[in-house]
């Protein structure tokens, strides 16, 4: 499961460089909210957001060689995406910049890939628990 969400990570990073798939690609800026590059002419990206999309590809990858490593990359990447919503969340609302930019439809997806993530990290772990006893 880490590798499958690591694979959509890496796609997502890439794309957000690629233009025609980024819209106003050439107001890709490296971050803040003057870049106005938005990924499938929705999401608003940076090259900070999507250096940070092949981070956690990479991540995703490098924990998925063990069950717990995997599980802990899920469920810890998954916090670290409702964070991120959170504060895309309250940057909005109190009209403030936000180093990483993003939109309304961005913090939708982030909240979802929060709930993904810990969710598939859950369910991972309780398939591991129950077909090996030990995690």
């Amino acid at each position: 499961m880490a590798r499958a969400v690591g694979v959509v990570f890496l796609l997502v990073g890439v794309l957000g460089f690629v233009p025609g798939i980024t819209a106003d690609h050439d107001e890709l800026h490296v971050m803040g909210p003057e870049s106005q590059a938005m990924l499938l002419g929705l999401l608003q990206v940076s090259v900070l957001h999507n250096a940070l999309h092949l981070l956690y590809g990479v991540a995703a990858f490098a924990c998925s060689a063990t069950p717990s490593a995997a599980h802990k990359y899920l469920v810890l990447g998954g916090l670290g995406y409702l964070v991120l919503a959170l504060i895309g969340t309250a940057s909005m609302a109190a009209g403030l910049d936000n180093p990483i930019p993003v939109n309304g439809w961005d913090d939708l997806l982030h909240y979802g890939l929060a709930v993904g993530m810990v969710g598939l990290g859950y369910v991972g772990y309780r398939r591991h628990r129950a077909r090996w006893g030990t995690f």
